[in-house]
């Protein structure tokens, strides 16, 4: 199993609504689920920096790794993903934006090969859909996280 550190973004905007993308592993093209941005960290990087980092190749969005703050919560998971099993180590940041246009042209091949799509999903679909979500609870985890004026909006 190998052992990997990773950070990822909440990336909420106004509406309360939560971006997530979709895909699957490339080597079991069967399943498919729903996940934030983010990644494994590079050599040396600090949370707050793969995260950053992790958000502009995905999203197109620019932050620096200051305007992240604080990490809001921390999990490790383990899965399996193009036949190696890793126990991943994970930071997750909240931001909140007015809006994004996702720009996803800068996704690296694994990115390309293994994701589908993404969407902005409300707390209300996040509540109602029967797809794999992660993490796990998230919808329970933006009711602790967002103020609700801005969770409301989602509703």
């Amino acid at each position: 199993m190998t052992n990997r550190p990773a950070a990822r973004v909440l990336l909420v905007d106004a509406a309360g609504r939560i971006l997530l993308f979709h895909g699957g592993d490339p080597a079991d093209p069967g399943p498919t689920w729903w996940f934030t941005p983010g990644g494994g960290l590079d050599q040396g990087e600090t949370p707050a920096q793969g995260a950053a980092r992790e958000l502009f190749e995905e999203t197109g969005l620019r932050v620096d790794p200051a305007e992240l703050g604080e990490p809001v919560w921390h999990q490790v998971i383990e899965f399996s993903y193009d036949h190696q099993w890793y126990r991943q180590d994970q930071e997750f940041f909240l931001l909140r934006v007015e809006q994004w246009q996702v720009d996803t042209r800068g996704f690296e091949e694994a990115e390309k090969a293994s994701i589908e799509g993404h969407h902005w999903w409300s707390l209300d679909e996040l509540d109602a859909t029967d797809e794999d979500v992660y993490p796990e609870g998230l919808a329970d985890l933006l009711r602790r996280l967002v103020p609700d004026d801005v969770a409301q909006g989602g509703r």
